[in-house]
């Protein structure tokens, strides 16, 4: 790599990556002088042979293929509703085959614990009589739903989709950043994300041995079929949206077509006897499982908020029943929450006996004394971030704050200490991207999604999310990130 800061190549020019300089951090394409990711050899090989221009038009048609083909989100402002593209970055993340088996690994087993630990909380809290998290931050939790206590859910899995963040320190170790355990999003952009690449780029990607994401619909499909209850034929499986406002209603269309199932509004639900039923032209028809892409508070007007004009009334009632089988299940919000997280490593230990193979970020819990002065004291070194927000909201990255930005911090963090973490933050590694000034390195996240019904499956990869302004570490598509095509190489292949 140069030394030099990036610029734009002159049009023609070859070596696209001569004059690429990544700088202090770890580098997804060239590893860093410690740890060269040498897997990716070839692949840089067949960039360099590229021009910027032509690399540059590929990106315009990848983004208005995007466009076109209506892969987009809603973003919610002061001025409206926007429909937007999640802007793609035609070059891609490349994962070495024994660093995604590592990491598949340690997802399995964070997935396997948190599920025990929702098993647990929801019948005996042998772990919090033993002390190893503190009772009133799970059973004060705003996300613990009492109406599961004693329930037994199907192979005891609560959380059937999950996406887990992760981040990869300056010294190239990847580390947990949060777990989304509710309603985790962005799977159907890693889906096409990779459609993208093969119209767009066929000859990058040419005989490189990457493995396929395109399975992802069937592996969901065979799991809500495993959680349904024990009908006749085949069970009947929805996809519950909350409907076309809804920020990634693009992904509730993609994922009912790759499951090949009905797409379906509370509206298009009733329950009669404790039975969920579908609304069809020909009368209604029974539905088994439900993947639900909306939270609890809106589920079930009768249980939970009775304002709620988007679920579906004496839906908890079949649940608890066993009529009909709901992913993720209810409650699990607790396990996803920001400061839970802090304790996931202990819980591996507690009930796997077995050390966290991805270690956390490391994280202070504001509603602890200790950890509360610890944060006052560093607010300008320290990331601070409300417990219950999800899309980079409510975020304070201390050393890129104003004044005034940290006074704001610390006048929320001493009126409400309990709603707050703080960590260091974390030199995330960079990627190189495709800029208006040339090919520039920008900070990227990974998102890999696991599905469980009797076993878990990873999706090979994840959401590669990328911060396009330069310099932010903020990647959420909501504060303007970006996604690449992530690439896991199979054993024999590019290295």
């Amino acid at each position: 790599m140069s030394v030099n800061g990036a610029t734009a190549p002159q049009a023609g020019a070859r070596n696209l990556l001569a004059s690429y300089d990544a700088g202090i951090f770890y580098d997804e394409l060239f590893g860093n002088a410690d740890k060269p990711a040498g897997h990716t050899r070839l692949i840089r090989e067949r960039l360099n042979q590229l021009d910027f221009e032509d690399l540059r038009r590929r990106a315009t048609d990848a983004e208005k293929e995007l466009y076109n083909l209506g892969i987009t989100f809603l973003i919610y402002a002061a001025q409206g509703a926007e429909d937007r593209i999640l802007p793609f970055d035609v070059i891609p993340r490349v994962i070495s085959a024994r660093e995604w088996a590592h990491l598949e690994a340690g997802i399995k087993q964070r997935v396997a614990t948190l599920n025990l630990f929702l098993h647990d909380i929801y019948h005996d809290q042998k772990i919090l009589k033993d002390g190893i998290i503190p009772a009133e931050l799970v059973l004060g939790n705003a996300n613990f739903r009492p109406q599961m206590a004693g329930l037994d859910v199907p192979f005891d899995t609560y959380i059937h989709i999950m996406g887990v963040d992760l981040v990869r320190d300056r010294e190239g170790t990847f580390r947990v950043l949060e777990d989304n355990g509710r309603v985790p999003s962005g799977v159907s952009y890693v889906v096409e994300n990779r459609h993208m690449m093969q119209r767009v780029f066929p000859d990058l990607m040419r005989d490189i041995g990457i493995r396929p994401v395109d399975n992802y619909g069937h592996k969901l499909l065979e799991a809500m079929s495993e959680i349904a209850p024990v009908a006749e034929g085949d069970p009947e499986v929805a996809l519950l949206s909350p409907g076309s406002y809804n920020s990634a209603y693009f992904e509730h269309i993609f994922l009912a077509r790759e499951m090949g199932v009905p797409l379906v509004e509370g509206r298009d639900l009733v329950v009669e006897n404790h039975r969920v039923y579908m609304k069809t032209t020909d009368g209604l028809a029974p539905v088994h499982s439900i993947y639900r892409r909306i939270g609890d508070d809106f589920l079930d007007p009768t249980a939970f908020n009775p304002d709620s004009l988007l679920g579906v009334p004496g839906i908890l009632e079949a649940y608890r029943r066993g009529n009909v089988a709901l992913a993720n299940a209810i409650g699990t919000g607790v396990a996803d929450d920001k400061a839970v997280y802090a304790y996931v490593p202990r819980m591996i230990k507690y009930y796997l006996d077995q050390d966290a193979l991805i270690p956390n970020v490391d994280t202070r819990i504001c509603r602890e004394h200790d950890a509360l002065t610890y944060t006052l004291d560093n607010l300008d070194k320290l990331v601070v971030k409300p417990v219950g927000e999800a899309g980079g909201y409510g975020i304070t990255i201390g050393p890129r704050a104003s004044k005034a930005e940290l006074d704001d911090c610390r006048a929320k963090l001493i009126a409400d200490p309990a709603n707050y973490i703080s960590q260091p933050v974390v030199d995330l590694s960079v990627c190189p991207t495709v800029t208006p000034d040339g090919i520039e390195p920008r900070h990227v996240d990974l998102r890999p999604f696991a599905v469980t019904g009797s076993k878990t499956w990873v999706l090979p990869g994840g959401l590669s999310r990328v911060a396009l302004q330069k310099g932010t570490l903020i990647v959420n598509s909501s504060q303007g990130g970006g996604s690449k095509d992530t690439w896991v190489l199979e054993n024999g292949g590019a290295a």
